[in-house]
C-alpha cells in the first residue's frame, strides 16, 4: 500500500501543473482538486511516523497541498493553486541549505548510501553540489513565484510544468556526467 501511495503522490506531484492547468481552465474538471487533496492526507498520514528532514518536508508538503486543493475548492480562489510549486522550492531550499550548516550536507548523505567511505575530494564535492541546489531552488522558485504574480496561467503551466522539469533534469543530468568523469580521473 504503502509504495502504491507513493507512486501516486509522484505522479500526482509531477503532473501538478497540468492537472491544476485542468482544474482552472475546465469546470468539470474542479472535482480533481478533491482527489488531489485526498492524495496529499494520504501522503501526509503515511509520513506521520517517520523521522528525519526529508520526511518532515514530505510531511509539510502534503499539508499544505492538501490545504491548498481545498481552500481552493471551498473558497473558489484559484490563485491558491499557483502558490504550491513557489512553497516546494522553499521547503527544499529550506531542507539543502540547512545541511549545510547543521551536519552533514544532504548531497552528501545521499552519496554515502552508496559509498559510505568517501574520500576529502568527493565530501567537498558533495558540499558544492548541495550548494548549487539551493541557487536552483533560489532561482526556480522566484521565477515561480513571479509566476503566480503575475497570474497569467499560460505562463506559469510552461515555467512550473516543463521549464523548471526541463531545468531540473539538465541539472541532474550535468551533475551525473561530472561526476562520472571525476570518477575517471581519480
Amino acid at each position: 500500500m504503502h509504495a502504491v501511495l507513493r507512486l501516486l503522490n509522484g505522479i500526482a506531484l509531477l503532473a501538478w501543473p497540468l492537472l491544476v492547468w485542468l482544474a482552472l481552465t475546465r469546470p468539470q474538471w474542479r472535482l480533481l482538486l478533491l482527489l488531489l487533496a485526498l492524495l496529499f492526507v494520504l501522503r501526509g498520514w503515511s509520513l506521520r511516523h517517520s523521522r528525519g528532514a526529508m520526511a518532515r518536508i514530505g510531511l509539510w508538503m502534503a499539508l499544505i497541498g492538501s490545504v491548498l486543493c481545498l481552500a481552493s475548492l471551498l473558497l473558489r480562489g484559484q490563485h491558491l493553486l499557483l502558490w504550491y510549486p513557489v512553497v516546494v522550492n522553499a521547503l527544499l531550499l529550506l531542507l539543502f541549505a540547512s545541511s549545510l550548516w547543521r551536519g552533514m550536507p544532504l548531497v552528501e548523505r545521499i552519496a554515502r548510501l552508496r559509498e559510505p567511505q568517501l574520500p576529502a575530494r568527493a565530501v567537498h564535492y558533495t558540499r558544492r553540489v548541495t550548494q548549487v541546489w539551493c541557487g536552483f531552488f533560489i532561482f526556480n522558485g522566484g521565477v515561480a513565484l513571479m509566476t503566480c504574480l503575475l497570474a497569467d496561467l499560460r505562463l506559469w503551466t510552461l515555467w512550473n510544468g516543463c521549464i523548471s522539469y526541463l531545468l531540473m533534469g539538465a541539472l541532474m543530468g550535468s551533475e551525473w556526467l561530472l561526476r562520472q568523469r571525476m570518477r575517471k580521473q581519480a
